[in-house]
């Protein structure tokens, strides 16, 4: 962009990741009221369809990176992938018309269009985000940060307002007499039409690195080369430095490290998982709209602040931080929960429903009440009602049945506001370090990839909540405790691994490799030179 550092092909991409967060967001927003009240399926049944097509989402982004960085080109991958999404999106409300054929036609309609969204949104997500940090020159790494982080912005914005307006669209705009799904899912659509269209329109400026060839298969021989010649070597060979070193004589030295890089970052992922899992218990609107606030106030205070103090603030570093914080996060949850259990209640009456013909006069201690007949009601001493009585009309006996209302108390809402600005701040230093992490540490040939190993973490983080889901229930500030304990032992475990990690510049990897491939034809070329100037001299006479 005109006066700074950051090319204008970024704001085609943000535009477009706005779009699609928004058309994704949008039409989950009404997804499971869709499946309850369209479709007529049980809770349990949407519950856990509504899961499985998120877990989805996120388990296809490895295919799209595979498709990115070995045939198409994040660019085709992008596109191609953009209109597949497209398509599932018009498949999806097609389905929701009730006029397009009988119950056992929407379903699967839904269903193939839920499939191709997994396919289209999972698909492009690796993509996009690496695509833009490729936009940036190799020395402007903090553009290429904030560039993230005003990705990230992107992200949640989409998400806010998508799912603000497309709840109003199902519920208040009329069609096909009932609730209008088919426009619900219809503006979703429409959406990532235009952000397809917009990211097509900024072609002519991107960056566009060239796919490297089936980089998924090259990897898996040399991973498989070097476990068998380790395995069969001789028992007096020397050693090597690493096990992948065993592959030198078959692979080059460049794909060897490159493979060591990514290993490296994969192996450090293991633990974050449970962020995600226990971070999902806890997002709400509140969290998306605090995104949008805090992103700034991070980069342009917090941060700058913590460099005055001269303490090194490095993405690893950043992202434990973001765990403590939304351990912290959890530990506020279960001080609320415990004072609300806790609490006694703030006001206490007995209310008293007659449902038969005649009134009666009822005596608790010495207290009176008087019920007139025919669905009366007994004066309550106040509006919070904790019990409940029914009394029925029984030829032979006197029936009533009783129930027990929530318990009121005198806690306020607010105190529920610390523990989603600590979710939300942890969720800043640790999501979008983690995506720009992810992209300054893998090698050019699998920017995509790593970026979907990243977004695995995600995945599996879905399947740990999936199985807490099914476990045995405790109280609720108990199993808040737990969550924070456990998300301090995992945070732990990464600062201990984050330690004896070394950070890798895969741009100094690239000058390295392409100075010695020079080095090496400059001596094949003096070589042949050599050899062909002294093809030229005459023959000398043996003595």
């Amino acid at each position: 962009m005109c006066g700074s550092n950051y090319p204008l092909s970024i704001a085609f991409i943000v535009v477009n990741e706005f779009c699609e967060r928004f058309s994704y967001y949008g039409m989950k927003a009404v997804l499971t009221l869709y499946f309850i009240h369209y479709l007529h399926w049980n809770k349990n049944l949407s519950t856990a369809v509504y899961h499985a097509f998120s877990g989805l989402c996120y388990f296809t982004p490895i295919i799209g990176a595979i498709i990115a960085d070995s045939w198409l080109g994040k660019f085709k991958t992008i596109i191609y992938l953009s209109i597949v999404y497209v398509i599932g999106h018009v498949i999806k409300s097609v389905g929701a018309i009730p006029d397009v054929g009988d119950s056992t036609v929407h379903i699967s309609l839904s269903m193939l269009g839920l499939i191709l969204i997994a396919f289209g949104t999972g698909g492009i997500k690796p993509c996009v985000a690496a695509f833009g940090g490729d936009q940036f020159e190799e020395e402007h790494t903090e553009e290429r940060r904030k560039f993230f982080s005003i990705f990230y912005m992107s992200i949640n914005a989409g998400s806010v307002l998508s799912t603000i307006i497309t709840p109003i669209l199902r519920g208040d705009v009329q069609c096909f007499g009932g609730d209008c799904y088919a426009l619900a899912f219809g503006v979703p659509a429409a959406l990532m039409v235009i952000a397809t269209v917009v990211f097509i329109a900024g072609s002519g400026l991107y960056n566009k690195g060239p796919p490297e060839g089936n980089v998924l298969l090259n990897v898996c021989k040399c991973i498989g080369c070097a476990i068998s010649n380790r395995w069969r070597r001789p028992k007096n060979s020397p050693k090597r430095d690493h096990w992948l070193d065993w592959a030198e004589e078959k692979y080059s030295k460049r794909l060897i490290q490159e493979i060591k890089m990514v290993l490296r970052v994969l192996v450090l992922y293991i633990p974050l998982p449970m962020f995600w899992a226990l971070f999902d218990q806890q997002v709400q609107m509140l969290n998306a709209l605090l995104i949008l606030v805090f992103i700034p106030i991070f980069d342009m205070g917090v941060y700058p602040l913590i460099g005055l103090c001269r303490i090194k603030l490095t993405p690893l570093r950043k992202m434990a931080a973001g765990m403590i914080l939304a351990a912290l996060a959890f530990c506020a949850a279960t001080v609320v929960e415990k004072t609300v259990v806790e609490t006694p209640p703030a006001k206490q009456c007995l209310l008293f429903i007659n449902t038969r013909t005649d009134s009666m006069n009822i005596s608790v201690g010495s207290k009176q009440f008087h019920v007139p007949g025919n669905y009366g009601t007994s004066l309550s001493l106040d509006w919070f009602t904790i019990c409940l009585f029914f009394f029925s009309q029984d030829p032979n006996s006197l029936t009533h049945n009783k129930m027990v209302d929530v318990q009121p108390n005198n806690i306020h809402i607010a105190w529920q506001i610390p523990q989603y600005v600590l979710i939300t701040a942890g969720e800043v230093m640790f999501s979008i370090t983690g995506l720009e992490f992810s992209y300054s540490q893998a090698p050019a040939s699998m920017k995509s990839v790593l970026q979907a190993g990243w977004l695995l973490t995600v995945a599996f983080g879905n399947v740990i909540v999936l199985i807490v889901a099914e476990g045995a229930g405790m109280e609720q500030w108990t199993e808040f405790l737990l969550f924070a304990a456990l998300l301090v032992a995992v945070s732990i475990i990464f600062s201990i691994m984050s330690y004896f990690y070394t950070y890798a510049d895969p741009d100094q990897l690239n000058k390295l490799f392409n100075e010695e491939a020079n080095e090496g034809n400059m001596d094949d070329l003096k070589k042949e030179k050599d050899r062909m100037h002294m093809k030229d001299l005459p023959k000398g006479t043996k003595m």
